[in-house]
């Protein structure tokens, strides 16, 4: 099976645990991303999604956002799904990092913390960022780029794998090693990631 044909069935196992252990966390999900909006963000990146991520962006056009930890709607490892104006926003600030770092003489630096064929997917309040990389080498990868660190790391080889082990370590309550972290219901409403 492909990692975009993967994506809706890990999908619906996530949604249908959170509607039954994380009633807030299901309660931030919007509906899908309508035809014209993805079609607006591959017009906006300059190519095509990932059809995994595509897949994704129709399931659920992200959460509400949110603007404090204790608000639900962070059950993707401490992330929150993005909307498609959002996907579009975050890959144009990627994007012009890249290019700034080029104009200031840090090329080593595109690749590393930045680049135009990132596209991030879900953000955390500390600004981290999922995202799927777009370049040909790693393309449909799902890496974490942390804005305090020198380099992304890469835990999942596509977004199909990525919530397949998230619905996996969700519904027998282990641990997700790929990135050290377990999932916890907070007061019966959301879903928090400690670390192991």
């Amino acid at each position: 099976m492909s990692d975009a044909a993967e994506v809706l069935p890990a999908w619906s196992r996530i949604t249908r645990w959170l509607e039954k252990h994380a009633p807030g966390d299901h309660a931030a999900l919007r509906p899908g991303a309508s035809a014209a909006a993805l079609t607006a963000l591959e017009a906006g990146l300059g190519f095509p999604p990932h059809p995994a991520l595509r897949a994704l962006l129709a399931a659920c056009d992200g959460v509400v956002p949110r603007r404090a930890s204790d608000e639900a709607g962070a059950f993707l490892i401490g992330y929150s799904l993005l909307d498609t104006e959002k996907v579009l926003e975050w890959q144009r600030h990627l994007a012009t990092r890249a290019e700034d770092a080029v104009e200031e003489g840090y090329e080593d630096e595109v690749g590393r913390t930045a680049h135009a064929r990132w596209v991030p997917f879900a953000q955390a309040l500390t600004g981290d960022l999922l995202f799927v990389d777009h370049r040909e080498g790693g393309y449909g990868t799902v890496c974490e780029l942390s804005f305090g660190d020198p380099d992304h790391r890469r835990p999942w080889p596509g977004l199909g794998a990525m919530l397949g082990d998230l619905a996996g370590a969700m519904e027998e309550e282990t641990p997700l090693l790929a990135v050290g972290r377990r999932p916890a219901v907070h007061e019966g409403r959301m879903l928090e990631w400690p670390t192991v």
